[in-house]
């Protein structure tokens, strides 16, 4: 590197010395190299904010990449099963399977109001239409998986999934904590169906903004979720 700098410096006095030579100008020659000296600085900067922001660019771009496949895992081995589960408890479910039923030609608008409608959309849980144990076995089996999610450090720069996965564990440790789930008492039937209804909202928003992701950059991917998402009334893998 220091044999390159020295090498161009003295290309550039080459150069500056033949111009002297040549057009028996030595005041001019000095006067543009001050000139050219002066602007030094400014050039130098902006190379290097330039050169930053294409760094940070860059880095922010393979951080979401490593966090689009830790979602992705997610949903795979737990989020969608998940929400196939809870989603006959929900009251109002007509009107969630109906604004959220992905469809092949969603566009950016029509994924912005399903996230949106996911967001705000007032639920409650009906206790009576969920086989709590089972779904207490379903997320037990999963705790170790979700505790290395919530170590991966990429997820700091995602609240939403962060706080999602902090609510799943919270519904699990919840229905864990009891040694039956049967004849509850009607303060932990409103308790727990507060924890779900916490863990649902979040999980459908998220489900959304997971499947637009796949949708822009996993066409393929995208395609079968659309096939066997669990909004629609018969999901099957099959094209038809």
């Amino acid at each position: 590197m220091t044999l390159i700098a020295v090498v161009l410096l003295l290309c550039s006095v080459v150069v500056y010395w033949a111009q002297i030579i040549i057009f028996h100008d030595a005041p001019h020659t000095f006067f543009y190299l001050l000139q050219d000296l002066a602007f030094v600085p400014i050039q130098v900067m902006l190379v290097v904010l330039l050169i930053e922001r294409l760094l940070e660019e860059r880095e922010k771009q393979a951080m979401l990449h490593k966090l689009n496949m830790v979602i992705g895992a997610f949903f795979s081995e737990l989020g969608t099963r998940l929400l196939g589960e809870v989603t006959p408890a929900v009251e109002g479910r007509e009107q969630v399977r109906e604004r959220l039923a992905l469809k092949g030609d969603w566009r950016r608008h029509d994924f912005e109001q399903a996230i949106g409608f996911a967001r705000q959309f007032a639920y409650k849980i009906n206790l009576g239409q969920l086989d709590l144990e089972a779904l207490r076995d379903s997320l037990v089996s999963k705790r170790e998986f979700m505790l290395r999610l919530l170590e991966n450090p990429n997820l700091l720069e995602h609240e939403r999934f962060t706080d999602l996965l902090w609510a799943i564990f919270h519904l699990t440790e919840e229905l864990s904590a009891r040694a039956s789930l049967r004849n509850l008492s009607e303060n932990d039937r409103v308790h727990l169906a507060e924890d779900t209804r916490r863990a649902y909202s979040q999980l459908a928003a998220e489900w959304v903004a997971y499947a637009q992701h796949l949708q822009a950059a996993y066409p393929f991917l995208f395609s079968l979720v659309v096939r066997t998402h669990p909004m629609q009334e018969r999901p099957s893998a099959a094209i038809a």
